[in-house]
């Protein structure tokens, strides 16, 4: 007779095609059930990285993951993590075992309180509603675009349950519909804005993307003669490059910017406006008009003068629909300007002063090595900057940075598996730094494991905490806590059986550029420890430290 961890897991796999976490007593015979589905439960190191995993494996191709750990100790692994998922708005489900309905154990935790203190709904399974409830859960995450727990106490999970029921369609919660009376005015307004602008500008975040967005964008960009830009999250969402100045705020490149003050209109699509998309309110000039398109209730930056909610797809077409039948004449500001100059980067001194390597040459010449077919994973910290300002990718679901929405570090390396699993036929780049390397180096097991020879990971290895020295340092505050004795990640990824490579002069760059000229299953994974100098300070970091001076 099935048991209710079979009712949970044929009704997950029904919807879900891989599982990533670690093996407990709370969760083994969900597990068990698993496997005998055709699902994929891909093992890593530490519970958060199964929520990692399973956060970059639904970024990087937008099917639903799932992640699962064990009760107690393995559920408050996961926390980090599940509160990066929730602030990242990522629907997965997290499978966990939990305490007997009899009650908990001297072990025991609420976790359905710590569950809802990050943002994330608990469903427990009963002996006559698992399916049903493994299913609602599954709706809740993919509706709310949130994560969902799925907790299975731990005296029901081999009870007999009866036949599993058959899977049915999902029923998701939509609020697609006409547009109201309100918004097609509201798109009315920004399209007559447009209609009359001279230096129409186009911003695009993840949210457009997610709503598939692009090609009605290079649409309206096209029909308004306007330049464009993304967010960090939303990197190559515009068709055509040609008058696209790439990423926003402190990632972007300074002429670029200093383009985008001259805007008089500029219309946003699916960008939150964070404080680093806005350049702590030093994006746009005062006089800009501005207007946002997104889902949200409300606009989501004070800057912004005239708000829609809507679908950005169907926002951007309706505006270039209402353009052309009033036949609006083009801009022609965008034909007039250099934007491969604008968009021109600092390559660096090749050396910096302290005698160790400057991240800007190291960054360059890195881009110029990487396979074109490549999906880079981040985690947390200061060399954001170098990775997001020197290596482009080809859509949003090529970058992730797995930790940034919920400003943690640590999470870099089990990012890998996930995106490994998502695009096996791409070269998988992880770009990290040695403190957030050092919190996550379990799952650099899991990487070298799952990406082989498709993986590359970077450490940006300064031998500290640099997003704290380059704030609190330069403050005067006590240097010793932000410093890391210089660790040779090299040594230590040869350990977990990777090919590791410290890099001192960009002659040792070479180890990277015969990698790539090899087949992926006759390479290892290789990781690049780049020992670079602290004193080279990121444009983005740079605006942090002159606000909060």
């Amino acid at each position: 007779m099935p048991s209710i961890s079979a009712h949970v897991a044929r009704t997950l796999a029904a919807h879900v095609d891989h599982v990533f976490g670690v093996m407990g007593n709370g969760n083994a015979y969900f597990l068990d059930e698993l496997d005998r589905t055709g699902a994929t439960f891909t093992a890593v190191r530490h519970e958060a990285g199964g929520v990692v995993s399973a956060d970059a494996y639904h970024r990087a191709s937008g099917r639903i993951a799932a992640a699962t750990a064990t009760y107690g100790a393995g559920f408050t692994n996961t926390l980090t993590a599940l509160a990066e998922a929730a602030q990242a708005r990522i629907p997965l489900v997290l499978v966990v075992g939990d305490e007997p309905t009899s009650g908990p154990r001297p072990w025991g935790v609420d976790q359905i309180a710590l569950g809802s203190a990050v943002g994330v709904r608990t469903y427990t399974v009963g002996e006559r509603d698992a399916a049903a409830t493994t299913a609602i859960a599954l709706e809740h995450a993919l509706t709310y675009r949130r994560p969902a727990i799925l907790a299975i106490p731990y005296d029901v999970a081999a009870r007999d349950a009866g036949e599993v029921p058959p899977p049915a369609p999902l029923t998701l919660a939509t609020q697609a519909g006409p547009p109201s009376p309100f918004t097609a005015a509201a798109l009315h307004r920004v399209a007559d804005a447009l209609s009359h602008a001279e230096r129409p500008f186009l911003l695009a975040g993840r949210g457009a993307w997610l709503a598939d967005a692009g090609e009605a964008l290079g649409a309206l960009a096209e029909a308004t003669g306007a330049v464009t830009a993304s967010t960090a999250l939303g990197r190559g969402i515009f068709p055509d490059r040609r008058y696209d100045l790439g990423v926003t705020g402190g990632f972007g490149a300074e002429g670029a910017m200093q383009l985008v003050r001259e805007a008089d209109v500029a219309v946003v699509f699916g960008a939150g406006l964070n404080q680093f998309t806005m350049r702590f309110g030093e994006l746009f000039a005062p006089g800009t008009r501005v207007f946002q398109v997104d889902t949200a209730p409300s606009a989501t930056h004070p800057q912004v003068g005239g708000f829609v909610r809507a679908d950005a797809a169907d926002a951007a077409s309706a505006i270039t629909a209402r353009l052309l039948a009033r036949g609006t004449r083009r801009s022609g500001w965008r034909e007039s300007l250099d934007i491969a100059a604008l968009c021109a980067r600092d390559a660096g001194d090749g050396v910096a002063p302290d005698g160790r390597l400057d991240p800007r040459t190291v960054a360059v010449r890195i881009g110029e090595l990487l396979p074109e077919d490549r999906v880079v994973v981040s985690d947390g910290g200061h060399f954001l900057g170098w990775s997001n300002m020197y290596w482009p990718v080809e859509s949003p679901d090529r970058v992730m940075m797995v930790g940034t929405a919920y400003q943690s570090i640590g999470l870099g390396f089990p990012s890998v598996p996930g995106a490994a699993a998502a695009r096996p036929d791409s070269t998988i780049v992880l770009t990290t730094g040695d403190g957030g390397g050092l919190m996550a180096i379990a799952d650099l097991e899991s990487a070298v494991r799952v990406a082989g020879g498709r993986g590359l990971a970077v450490v940006w290895n300064d031998a500290a905490y640099g997003a704290e020295v380059n704030l609190y340092g330069l403050k005067g505050l006590a240097r010793e806590p932000m410093l890391i004795p210089e660790v040779d990640f090299a040594a230590v990824a040869r350990g977990f059986g990777a090919e590791g490579v410290v890099v001192r002069d960009l002659a040792d760059l070479d180890a990277l550029a015969g990698w790539t000229q090899r087949d992926a299953d006759e390479r290892p994974f290789l990781l690049l420890d780049l020992r670079i100098s602290g004193g080279v300070i990121a444009p983005y970091q740079q605006e942090i430290i002159r606000v909060n001076s």
